[in-house]
């Protein structure tokens, strides 16, 4: 006799796990707890086997009717429903698990740590020259080779850094990919070798390193004819060599002129973290001459445009093709691997100096450690080097600046 949808929804638990039947091997499962199943019964090479097809009441009675006639065809093929379920699970699985799927999901995570900028950039990466040839495929069914294909084809366009970056891109997906379960190995990491090699004409960022070249460039800022604002600028990135965006983003309420601080909030920093730049005596002295313009914009370096903008970072690049330099030879992001370049040749401490650059140390503990261990000393630090910088402008001698200190 078959079962009634009254019947069904009337069923009542009991002390031990019961069943009643409807037709052909299907019948529900009630469980003490009071969930119920529907199963379906049936013999695969001799042995008694059985198939869940749902829930109640998730699954009605006409519902697992219909599964269960599927599953009996199935089983009158001559293939097991029960292996038959699974593969359709899998193919399921890996049409939701595409390499696209899961790249968007890392970047949207990727993205609470990232500027807009650099979502936009990593984003375009994979959108441009792996989401063509990849995107549609399980991230768990593609392979080194497949990898190569797509840093092939960048590297034939001449552009082997990008060919490195998606390279990266790549290999963080993968990753990501392995830790949620989604993927056992990362195949772009054996790609790691595939490129050439970086050879000596290849730079991330145009920068001088020669000390004297330093000081020529000091004096060419000195000499610039260009609107004063935009001078100025040059030279706080230059004495704090921070990067372009926290410089033009610069904002009065940012500044201590008490305590000789500049707090960048975490939002407009790369790692999403606040930074500190102790201040020198030069800049307090040029940011006390921008206060006292009037200026009433929030920002300290406010468009040639708009007071309600900050400098774009083509102005500020612009200038320094205006001083003379051309794109291979320095950009205002340059002037990072400049100062960088000065301070390790003159002795300062590795940890310190990367702490300035706000590079973000990995172990959280240490990281509070050297932020409370180095800010004086960072302090110390940043006066002695813009005194070495002024030097170098008035054309004195060369020296290790942290022994003069």
């Amino acid at each position: 006799m078959t079962l009634t949808a009254t019947q069904v929804k009337n069923t009542k638990p009991k002390v031990k796990l019961y069943r009643i039947a409807d037709q052909g091997g299907l019948c529900l499962e009630i469980k003490p707890t009071g969930k119920k199943f529907w199963r379906y019964r049936y013999r695969w090479q001799g042995k008694a086997t059985m198939l869940t097809l749902g829930t109640y009441p998730e699954v009605s009675l006409a519902d697992a009717r219909t599964a269960h006639m599927e599953a009996s065809r199935t089983l009158k093929s001559g293939i097991n429903p029960k292996q038959s379920k699974a593969n359709k699970q899998a193919e399921t699985q890996a049409k939701n698990d595409t390499f696209e799927l899961v790249a968007r999901e890392w970047l949207k995570k990727s993205s609470e740590s990232w500027t807009q900028k650099t979502y936009r950039t990593n984003k375009g990466r994979l959108v441009n020259h792996v989401f063509p040839y990849l995107g549609f495929r399980p991230i768990s069914e593609i392979y080194p080779k497949d990898i190569l294909g797509i840093l092939q084809r960048i590297e034939a366009k001449g552009t082997i850094e990008t060919a490195r970056r998606v390279s990266s891109l790549c290999s963080q997906v993968f990753r990501y990919a392995v830790f949620i379960g989604k993927a056992e190995t990362d195949p772009a990491h054996t790609m790691k070798n595939a490129l050439p090699p970086i050879t000596k004409t290849q730079k991330h960022r145009a920068a001088l390193t020669d000390p004297k070249e330093v000081g020529t460039l000091l004096c060419a800022i000195e000499s610039y004819t260009g609107h004063y604002v935009v001078k100025q600028a040059l030279r706080v990135g230059l004495y704090t060599f921070t990067r372009s965006k926290e410089v033009r983003g610069m904002e009065w309420k940012e500044v201590d002129f008490e305590r000789r601080e500049w707090r960048i909030p975490a939002d407009r920093m790369k790692m999403r973290k606040p930074h500190i730049v102790p201040l020198s005596d030069q800049v307090l002295s040029i940011l006390k001459e921008l206060k006292s313009l009037n200026n009433p914009s929030k920002y300290v370096f406010p468009s040639v445009v708009s007071n309600v903008k900050m400098l774009s970072e083509n102005t500020l690049n612009m200038a320094v093709r205006r001083l003379g330099y051309s794109k291979e030879q320095l950009c205002f992001h340059g002037f990072r691997g400049t100062c960088t370049t000065l301070l390790y040749e003159t002795g300062w401490q590795k940890d310190m100096v990367e702490r300035q650059l706000a590079h973000t140390q990995t172990n959280q503990v240490r990281a509070a450690y050297d932020h409370a261990q180095y800010i004086e000393e960072r302090t110390r630090m940043m006066q002695s080097f813009a005194d070495y910088l002024d030097n170098l402008r008035d054309g004195g001698s060369v020296i290790p600046f942290k022994k003069r200190a």
